[in-house]
């Protein structure tokens, strides 16, 4: 199929899903609330905040009326999710220019990458709200590109096209893989899907590579690993904390030693820990890859080792907390702040005078300000002092979108302990 006919199929898909068998414009009526939300800039609407719904199928390009009748623009509809309505553009569209927008969109994306990228062949290429392509999740790593539907507008045939299309046309990768989260889709009401590759120039699809950052190298397996495969969001930070390391080190939740091997350049000896072996198995795998000397891999519950350590009066110069999301909710926050108390005060009471400690959170429900305090409250019972050398987030491939905070998730504090 010529690129026109391939166009204009996309467009005629498009608009069978936005506007479904009749040529009835889709609109959703919303109340204050949600207004209240769309003049502060967020671009999601709850199914709780709708007051009619009117041509809409699911997935479908809506126009999103208050109640008089005045439009705010134009949303992606999902039947199933408690985010009925993520906001695609600030104006109404024909459903018909839907999908120039989102290869604009796509475009726009990877052009951002191209400038804020160095020295990396690994890097999120969409992330989503953030670049204005919600329900899209999609990483680069080095010649194999991995994505996620996370919408039901996503899972349309003509954007699944002209996603591929575009990365096909910007990285020329060897294989381009689907990740499917079974949950996800069950959430947003979406048939079963596997793992599969959705293009590949080899006979047989390519899973595995070897991704470059920082002057490293890592292992990729994209059929294994979390989310998209592995973390980029740290892949700054990773050198961030290189630039202050020094002496012993440890790492808590290495994973597959990010941070550690980047640490093992420049300290003396490194304990990198992680609660899965099988992480542990990569993280040394990496290790020899990039043949360095040997670090210290502990398989341990991350409270139960400290404890350990700090009760056996273990010391070090440099010591990484980058823990999974303790807060999957906001009804969770005061637990996972409890947790991350813990682990930061037991951290700087192993900490020599001088040393350094990088201490992250990825979890959204937890923010900036609330992780300041508790590292300010755990520094006062430790009988501690902190000085912040560098505050930190995600990498500049994961971008922050202002009014939306849920795209400012992860925070990474550099300090001095003395």
């Amino acid at each position: 199929m010529n690129a026109a006919k391939k166009k204009s199929s996309a467009r005629a898909a498009a608009s069978g899903v936005a506007q479904g068998v009749t040529q009835d414009v889709a609109r959703v009526i919303v109340n204050s609330h949600a207004v209240a939300r769309l003049r502060s800039g967020h671009p999601w609407i709850f199914k709780s905040d709708i007051e009619r719904i009117e041509h809409a199928s699911p997935g479908a390009l809506v126009r999103v009326e208050d109640q008089r009748g005045k439009p705010y623009g134009s949303a992606l509809y999902s039947s199933a999710s408690q985010i009925a309505l993520r906001m695609v553009a600030p104006n109404p569209v024909e459903a018909e220019k839907y999908p120039d927008l989102l290869r604009y969109r796509i475009r726009q994306a990877i052009a951002y990458r191209q400038r804020v990228v160095r020295d990396s062949d690994a890097f999120r290429v969409l992330f989503s709200e953030a670049d204005i392509t919600p329900g899209l999740i999609v990483d680069k790593y080095n010649d194999v590109v991995s994505f996620q539907v996370l919408t039901q507008a996503m899972d349309a045939e003509f954007a699944r096209q002209i996603l591929i299309e575009e990365l096909r046309s910007a990285y020329r990768p060897e294989t381009i893989l689907e990740r499917v989260d079974p949950r996800i889709r069950e959430l947003e009401g979406l048939p079963p899907r596997e793992d599969q590759a959705a293009y590949s120039r080899l006979k047989k699809p390519k899973n595995t590579t070897v991704i470059h950052f920082n002057g490293l190298a890592f292992h990729y397996d994209g059929g294994a690993g979390q989310k998209t495969g592995a973390f980029l969001d740290q892949r700054e930070n990773y050198a961030a904390a290189e630039r202050h390391a020094r002496g012993r080190a440890l790492e808590i939740c290495t994973y597959q030693g990010g941070f550690g091997l980047h640490l093992n350049r420049v300290c003396e000896q490194v304990t990198a820990v992680d609660v899965s072996a099988e992480a542990l198995a990569v993280a040394e795998r990496n290790r020899v890859l990039n043949e360095q000397k040997p670090i210290e891999f502990v398989e341990a519950d991350a409270f139960e080792l400290m404890r350990e350590y700090a009760d056996a009066e273990r010391r070090y110069e440099t010591i990484v907390l980058d823990p999974p999301a303790f807060a999957k909710s906001k009804k969770s926050a005061e637990d996972a702040l409890r947790g991350y108390k813990e682990l930061n005060l037991r951290a700087l009471k192993m900490l020599r005078n001088g040393g350094v400690l990088v201490t992250c959170s990825c979890s959204f429900h937890v923010g900036e300000q609330d992780f300041l305090a508790m590292l300010a409250s755990a520094a006062l019972d430790a009988r501690r002092n902190l000085h912040i050398i560098e505050k930190r987030m995600q990498s500049a491939d994961h971008p922050v979108l202002l009014g939306v905070p849920e795209t400012h998730y992860l925070k990474c504090m550099v300090c001095s302990v003395f």
